[in-house]
């Protein structure tokens, strides 16, 4: 049987739970998602949360709140799921992207620094930054608010690897540095509501807007526009939104999932640390951690050096045959055929590139009960003579 890179950990108790919510009388709009949402701002300390269909979701109302729109520009980095880019551009903005650093596949601030510094020679800020932590790394975020706010730019958190991870002693999804910070709840993830995303902000402002989008716009009031008294069974639709709300029965399983979020992120840790001691003599590369920073490991990521007996790509295969599942993340995305047909192409971002050319993906989940063999099989794939 195959071991996949990534695996949903579900129990008696979250079964039970989306049970319980079937045999309710909401199965959307009830009391699940607002219990799920006053659950994840607590967790991380943000003044709001708001539940969406997915992260993708998620991102794209995080986007249209700020207003970003046809004739502005957001930035993301290439070394990212296609959603963080798609949310720009599903807004009609341009896009452009920043490298990343190869230590963490993080943001490089330098080449933040250096773009930003370009972009506002030739008047070319952009509105939104989208900046990733990948693998639940979390990214600089005091250095790069420190570069984007006296500009004006808006930051977004790409926290879709991330929740249950700490920056500076404090949860990510705060929004200490951030307008908006966006978590995904996809079965691979931390934890997993099925399909699922979040938003935290502590801007209300900001919160009432991604309420608004992601509910067709429309929203319920006591009085109408005209001033007149809204009659009980009157709404108003106040923007172009969407149908991006999460369901109960999605939120119920994220509930229950949710208190076994300390454990996911000890698990994670424990075996991401094995990982490390037992791999440490081999041509590969580890992910570094900043002293800053916990993260919870949603990938654990190695880089293959050039010297090694085997690439990637062989890496892949050869793992494959042993049913070793590993996966490759990402594909930089100013590579795919849509993104250059705008203008990107291969040499434009050469550390994301050089990256995604190395790096494997390999199995890390709480319920992982072959590491050992998982160790044995990469070192003797790799190992030298």
């Amino acid at each position: 049987m195959m071991i996949p890179y990534g695996r949903q950990s579900i129990d008696s108790d979250d079964i039970e739970s989306v049970i319980e919510t079937l045999k309710s009388s909401f199965l959307t709009q009830g009391s699940k998602v607002p219990a799920f949402e006053k659950a994840i701002a607590t967790l991380v300390d943000a003044q709001f949360a708001i539940a969406t269909s997915s992260a993708t979701a998620a991102l794209h109302i995080s986007c249209l709140a700020l207003s970003l729109s046809a004739g502005d520009i957001g930035w993301t980095v290439p070394l990212t799921f296609a959603a963080s880019a798609n949310a720009i551009r599903y807004c009609g903005a341009d896009i452009d992207f920043v490298d990343i650093e190869l230590s963490s596949g993080c943001i490089c601030i330098t080449s933040l620094s250096k773009k930003l510094a370009r972009a506002k020679a030739e008047n070319k800020l952009p509105k939104v930054l989208i900046v990733v932590h990948y693998s639940g790394i979390s990214c600089d975020m005091e250095a790069i608010s420190k570069l984007c706010k006296p500009l004006s730019i808006a930051i977004i958190e790409d926290a879709s690897h991330a929740i249950g991870g700490f920056y500076q002693g404090k949860a990510i999804g705060c929004c200490q540095y951030s307008d908006l910070t966006v978590f995904s709840f996809h079965p691979v993830k931390i934890i997993t509501s099925g399909e699922g995303g979040m938003v935290t902000t502590k801007n209300k402002h900001l919160a009432d807007k991604l309420k608004l989008y992601s509910a067709h716009g429309i929203k319920k009031s006591s009085t109408l526009v005209s001033g007149e008294k809204a009659e009980a069974w009157q709404y108003e639709q106040h923007e172009l939104g969407f149908n991006y709300r999460m369901s109960d029965i999605h939120a119920a399983l994220g509930l229950s999932q949710l208190n076994k979020l300390p454990y996911f992120v000890e698990q994670r840790n424990k075996q991401a640390l094995y990982y490390a001691k037992a791999l440490n003599k081999l041509p590969i590369q580890m992910l570094t951690v900043p002293p800053d920073c916990l993260s919870p490991w949603h990938i654990f990521v190695i880089r293959i050096n050039d010297e090694a007996k085997l690439s990637r790509k062989q890496l892949y295969y050869a793992l494959k045959k042993l049913n070793i599942g590993s996966q490759v993340h990402y594909i930089p995305v100013h590579t795919l055929p849509y993104y250059q047909a705008l203008g990107f192409n291969w040499g434009d971002f050469p550390n994301a590139e050089n990256f995604y050319q190395h790096c494997l993906s390999i199995p890390l989940f709480p319920k992982l009960k072959e590491q050992d063999r998982v160790i044995e099989k990469i070192t003797n794939l790799l190992s030298a003579g």
